[in-house]
Formats: structure tokens, C-alpha cells, sequence
């Protein structure tokens, strides 16, 4: 477990630089999982699937945070149907959270992330791209959003290869979604979701935006 926790410090560190801050949650009867904060600059394109709507440029001038747990990958997740969890393979996954530095309380999201990364154990769900994950409050103090998408993996941290029979490491953005677009999400479905994001240029990165529109 350490080992694999290790290489995947490697990949972050790697692909965002060093963290400027951690912090580590324990839930009961659950591993241990952290939360690293890098802060990244202001002129980098969106990330896939993250559309960065006009004018974005002007808000955030503190640049981007990003927010990756530490720990969900120590285990692989089980399906909540499996007579049997296997302790060696199963899909493993790290969670990724993109916001505008400087808009919003958004450092308290810290346990919010770990309590996601913890749900496979605690919950024994899978993660994997186009779920949903509901908090049931908002992800920092006076945030428009409570629950997120997971999104495709690869784009900002490339899938971490482990030795056979381990699988993959998989880094998951996620995406906030305000109760409207979850509620809609779950009708509809998370690619079209994602579409309608694209189309009207949402930003998704910045904490403080308005939900897209569901009616046209």
C-alpha cells in the first residue's frame, strides 16, 4: 500500500509540481487519505471538458488551485454487488479538483475531498468517469455546489502503470455541479450534461458561477 501511495506522490508531483499545502483526514475503520493543494499559473488552457467561458480571464487573478487526494488508491475498489473484494486488483482512482484561486473560502474543501476519496470504502462504491458524488452540503462554506462529477481521467495526470496484477491508477477531475445540473444529470445523463457545458462555455473551474442553462 505505501508503495503504491508513493509512486503516486511521484505523478503528482511530476505533473503539478510541488505542494504548498496538505492536509491528512482518518474516518473511522478507513485508511488514512490526504488532500495536496498546487498552485498553478493563470495562462494555461482548460482542462478537457472544462470549457472556460469569455471573459474568465478576468477573474482569478491569484491563478488556479488544485486540490488532489492522497490515499483512495491505496485499495481497489470493489463493486457493491461482489460476494468478494479483492484486496490485489480492481480499479484504483485518485480524485482532482481545478478552482480560480482568490474567489472563495474553496481551502474548505479539504475534508469534503477526503470524505469522496473514502466513500469506495466506507460505501463500497466505485468511482469511475460520468458518476455522480453527492455531499448533501456544499463543497466549501457558501458554495453553489454539493455534489460533482467525475469526469475522464488522463488529461491533467497521466495514468499511473503498476506492476501486474495491479491495475491502473486513474486521476479523476471532478466537476461541481449545482443541484439543478445533478438533478438534470441524472435524467439525461452525464455526457449530455458535459455537452451543455460546452455549449454555453460554462467555467467550470470558477467557484462562484452561475448553473448553465437547462431549459433551451
Amino acid at each position: 500500500m505505501a508503495d503504491v501511495l508513493a509512486l503516486v506522490e511521484a505523478r503528482l508531483r511530476n505533473a503539478l509540481g510541488e505542494p504548498d499545502a496538505r492536509a491528512a483526514v482518518t474516518f473511522l475503520g478507513t485508511d488514512r487519505v490526504e488532500v495536496l493543494r498546487f498552485r498553478a499559473g493563470t495562462e494555461e488552457p482548460p482542462a478537457a471538458g472544462a470549457p472556460r467561458a469569455a471573459g474568465a480571464g478576468d477573474r482569478g487573478a491569484d491563478g488556479l488551485l488544485r486540490y488532489a487526494t492522497l490515499g483512495m488508491s491505496a485499495r481497489p475498489m470493489a463493486e457493491p454487488t461482489a460476494s468478494f473484494a479483492d484486496p490485489v486488483a480492481g480499479p484504483r482512482a485518485e480524485l482532482l479538483l481545478t478552482v480560480r484561486a482568490g474567489l472563495a473560502d474553496t481551502d474548505k474543501v479539504l475534508r469534503a475531498l477526503a470524505v469522496l476519496a473514502a466513500s469506495p470504502q466506507v460505501e463500497g462504491v466505485v468511482v469511475a468517469p460520468g458518476a455522480s458524488l453527492d455531499l448533501g452540503a456544499p463543497l466549501w462554506p457558501d458554495a453553489p455546489f454539493s455534489s460533482v462529477l467525475a469526469g475522464e481521467p488522463g488529461g491533467l495526470v497521466a495514468d499511473l502503470e503498476l506492476d501486474a496484477p495491479l491495475d491502473p491508477v486513474r486521476f479523476l477531475p471532478l466537476l461541481p455541479m449545482t443541484p439543478n445540473e445533478a438533478a438534470w444529470k441524472r435524467v439525461h445523463g452525464a455526457a449530455a450534461l458535459q455537452e451543455r457545458w460546452l455549449r454555453h462555455g460554462t467555467d467550470l473551474r470558477d467557484p462562484l458561477r452561475a448553473p448553465v442553462r437547462l431549459d433551451d
